[in-house]
């Protein structure tokens, strides 16, 4: 027991209390995410595609524009998977290795859905975080706008995007990127409803701090979690809506592919009894698609604060 006539000798024989760190949100979020067995697997799995869609074709001699015209004119037979004549995963229909093709589909397609997601993201987010914090005439004019190009069907401006401009990659970054943003512009919108009437926003406000500079240093910022939670989940949505485009015949043009193209070619090839023309790309667009919404919903969860 501590007393005025305790001497500081005998202070320093006491047991020193254990310094206590504290902890930010996002490492609290880093802790709960690392939690989920599920999201970190998934982690793991996609970074393995990407890395397979990078570096896949070293490990083949093969080009992706290459016909094997020996074993082309019975590929029921002599196309099948082989490690002897290095066609790991098959000849596709037209003779070409379909290891090399399925890793060039699958860098096509993850580049279509992250690239298409950032557009979106960056959009969406800009353009519903101004909505939000004028609000008034501007945000019923912004979100007016919105309303109207939702009403327009999503697959039909992609598709008539690329009847005029031309298939190509470039093309279905933009017109898939562009046509995505608008969700995420709601989403910003209501949250930065909420946002800028915190202390710290009406702080900067009689700061004569600039909106732009507000929107940007303030509002943004504090829109993080949802937006990466929104960004993950809408990848292999982009996916989904780039293999519906290819399979239907309008997606990137040859000698480029992507999975959704392999996976019609694999489809209309079956009846031949060529199992593994779809098997392959089937599987690594099923794998990508549920590594991407578990990782997602792992997000979800760690930076959700109703579920601290």
């Amino acid at each position: 027991m501590l007393t005025s006539r305790t001497s500081p000798e005998q202070l320093g024989d006491l047991p020193q209390r254990a310094e206590v760190k504290g902890r930010s949100l996002w490492r609290d979020a880093v802790g709960r995410f690392a939690a989920n067995r599920a999201a970190v697997i998934s982690l793991v799995v996609l970074v393995m595609i990407f890395l397979f869609a990078i570096f896949g074709q070293i490990l083949s001699p093969h080009e992706p524009d290459y016909v094997d015209f020996m074993l082309r004119g019975n590929i029921k037979e002599l196309g099948v998977p082989s490690m002897e004549n290095q066609h790991y995963f098959g000849l596709e229909k037209e003779g070409r290795d379909l290891y090399v093709r399925v890793v060039q589909g699958t860098r096509i397609s993850i580049l279509v859905g992250v690239v298409g997601s950032i557009v979106a993201v960056v959009v969406g987010t800009l353009y519903g975080a101004i909505s939000g914090y004028f609000g008034g005439r501007v945000d019923n004019i912004m979100m007016r706008i919105v309303d109207i190009l939702l009403a327009i069907p999503f697959m039909f401006v992609i598709i008539l995007l690329l009847v005029i401009f031309g298939r190509s990659p470039t093309m279905l970054f933009v017109g898939i990127g562009l046509m995505s943003w608008l969700n995420m512009a709601r989403i910003a919108r209501g949250q930065t409803l909420t946002i800028k009437n915190k202390e710290f926003v009406e702080a900067a406000i009689a700061s004569g701090v600039r909106p732009i500079k507000i929107i940007l240093r303030h509002i943004i910022p504090n829109l993080a979690g949802i937006v990466v939670v929104y960004a993950t989940l809408l990848v292999p949505e982009l996916i989904i809506t780039e293999s519906f485009i290819s399979f239907l015949g309008l997606g990137v043009q040859e000698p480029q592919t992507s999975l959704g193209a392999l996976i019609s070619d694999g489809a209309s090839q079956l009846n031949y009894g060529t199992y593994w023309m779809l098997a392959f790309p089937l599987f690594f667009f099923l794998i990508t698609l549920y590594a991407f919404f578990f990782v997602g919903d792992g997000l979800r969860d760690a930076l959700d604060p109703k579920d601290r």
